[in-house]
């Protein structure tokens, strides 16, 4: 998993509530469990206006102009911007993929969906909440400052607006590390793999017939 540290990024408008997983990646787009390919497909029925398949090049595809992401303003933005209840309904981790697929490493909004939150740590995304008056405040600066760009620092959990202007955002420890250190569930779990055969090691010493083929 890519490690999070610090990011100066292209901020992008999502300005909808309750953005559910199948509005993020609908299902049509799930056959595949490879983590890659999905950026293609993010907000598939909201960026385009024709339906597409699995693989499909979007560049093939019609285009919603009036959809956010589709402003040329707003290519290669890396955060992105929504409201409140971001990743409700289904638990699937696609809809992680796919957002960090397409380019965004950070998401900021009031409120997300729980198991969407956790599901973002997992793959390197990093889902910042804050205030509601802060979230209207940047979305009328996106909309006013064409280019409008927000820096990140994860070690002081910091974001910071061009003016100079910042806020604080809260993280749990240990999801902190995992960002920083850029340790998925299994990098994670590898990290201590000289305990765990240490522990292996005294089982088999204390119940040897455990191990005992039959």
């Amino acid at each position: 998993m890519e490690a999070f540290i610090s990011l100066d990024g292209l901020v992008a408008p999502l300005d909808r509530r309750n953005v559910d997983t199948d509005a993020i990646v609908p299902k049509q787009f799930l056959k595949s469990i490879a983590r890659t390919g999905f950026g293609a497909h993010l907000f598939d029925e909201l960026r385009f206006l024709d339906p597409g398949g699995l693989g499909q090049d979007p560049k093939s595809r019609r285009a919603n102009p009036e959809f956010s992401l589709n402003e040329p303003r707003y290519e290669g933005a890396q955060i992105l911007l929504t409201r409140e209840n971001f990743g409700c309904g289904s638990s699937r981790e696609h809809a992680p993929w796919a957002l960090h697929d397409y380019g965004f490493r950070a998401l900021i909004a009031p409120s997300f969906a729980d198991i969407f939150f956790g599901n973002c740590f997992k793959n390197g995304l990093l889902p910042i909440v804050l205030d509601t008056a802060i979230v209207d405040e940047l979305f009328n600066a996106v909309s006013r400052n064409v280019g409008y760009r927000l820096s990140i620092d994860l070690p002081t959990q910091t974001v910071r607006a061009p003016s100079g202007k910042a806020w604080k955002f809260d993280i749990e420890p240990a999801r902190k590390r995992s960002l920083l250190e850029g340790l998925d569930d299994i990098a994670l779990t590898l990290s201590a793999i000289e305990k765990i055969r240490a522990y292996e090691a005294q089982r088999r010493r204390q119940e040897p017939w455990l191990f005992e083929r039959a």
